[in-house]
Order: C-alpha cells, then structure tokens, then sequence
C-alpha cells in the first residue's frame, strides 16, 4: 500500500488526472488531497467530478479544506455580492453566473472537507500549524491559512511526525530540498505552485510517505 498527498491543484483537472496516472494510483493505496480546488484554473468542476469518480471506482480519497475552500463557503452565507470570491473561472466551469448556482451537492461537499488528518508518522493540513498557539490543534484558523511558521516548529511537540502541507508555493528544487532535510525541518510543503508563471513553478506534486518519493506533473491545463 502506498499513501501519497497532493495540494493546490485550483482547477487544474487535466493535470490532477495526468499525475494520478503517472503514480499509478491502484486501489489499494490511499490519497490524501490538501485543499484547494477552486480559484485560477479552467476546470475545478472536473477536478471534483474526477474525486468523486475515483472513489464510486473504489479508491481511497481524502479531501482536506484550504483556503480559497474557506473563501467560497464564507461568500455562500454572505450572499450575493459577496466580496470574499470573485473567481469567473470557478462560474465557467458549472456553466452558472454565481455560485448560489453551483448544483447543491458540489456546495455540500465543500462544506463537510476535512481541516486536517493524521497518516501513520504524517500530520497533513492544508497551510500548516501554529506553534504559539496554546492549543495547537484546536487553532484551525491557522491551519487554513498560517504562513512562515518553520522557526517555530516544537519537535518535542511532533514527537517524531511529520507536518505535509500545502499553501505556499514552492519551487520543485525547493520542495526536493525539504524531503532531504525532514530530519531537521520535520515539515514538507508540496504546493508547487500549479497555477504560478513564476520561474520553478508550475508544478503539481504528489508525495508518498510510506516511501518518502516526490512525484512532479507540468501543468498541461494552462500556460506556465
């Protein structure tokens, strides 16, 4: 059994199924997805469709909430006119001109996501946790959205676990150097800016644990 992560696919559908091809997912295994699907990609539709589709197949699929997840449920009981999204990609691949008209099972899904899980030696969470926090599991803010936490990290805390996340776009040299030194830094970021035009960006990564190797896909929905 293999067990693999992936974060921030935002849309990117022909991507996403590209890179579980390359893993060769089987059903065996287990995937665990980060957060994320919605906002600059053409096709977040597919990129649920496509989950949804996998797991009525019979695999394993685990969906965690990231932010601009947040950003949608909170535009959803503010109403229209909302200032919190304003993403026509998301509008465009329902076929709809708001999202009180995405179909209510998309909208329910997003809602029940998971903040965070616990895989064997792993803690996966969509931004990352936050150290300072009295209760370091009960600050789900942070969870979605804490940025620069690694100088803060307790390993007495951690106990020997892991923390893959997700958020922050990092190059695929910078996210390989992070798997080297997860003895030092007990923290891996697998965002790999999917969306981004940034030089070292542009890439969809899948990281499985039980072997600790990194898997990287080229966006092939979108320029990069």
């Amino acid at each position: 059994m293999k067990k693999y992560a992936i974060s921030d696919i935002h849309g990117c559908a022909k991507t996403f199924k590209a890179l579980v091809e390359q893993i060769n997912l089987s059903k065996g295994d287990e995937l665990y997805i980060l957060g994320d699907y919605f906002h600059r990609g053409p096709d977040v539709k597919g990129v649920i469709d496509y989950i949804w589709q996998l797991q009525a197949e019979g695999f394993f699929v685990k969906c965690l909430m990231g932010n601009h997840e947040v950003l949608f449920v909170q535009a959803l009981l503010e109403g229209p006119g909302s200032h919190y999204f304003d993403d026509q990609e998301t509008l465009d691949s329902f076929g709809v001109k708001g999202i009180h008209d995405i179909p209510k099972k998309y909208r329910s899904w997003i809602k029940e996501l998971f903040i965070f899980t616990e895989v064997d030696e792993y803690i996966l969470v969509h931004a990352g946790l936050n150290f300072n926090a009295t209760e370091v599991m009960s600050d789900i803010d942070s969870m979605i959205w804490i940025r620069g936490w690694y100088d803060n990290i307790d390993k007495d805390w951690l106990n020997g676990r892991i923390i893959v996340h997700g958020h922050t776009p990092a190059t695929k040299l910078e996210i390989m150097g992070s798997l080297r030194t997860l003895e030092e830094i007990p923290a891996i970021d697998i965002d790999g800016g999917c969306v981004f035009k940034r030089e070292g960006l542009g890439y969809l990564c899948a990281f499985e644990m039980t072997e600790r190797k990194l898997s990287f896909m080229r966006n092939i929905d979108v320029e990069v």
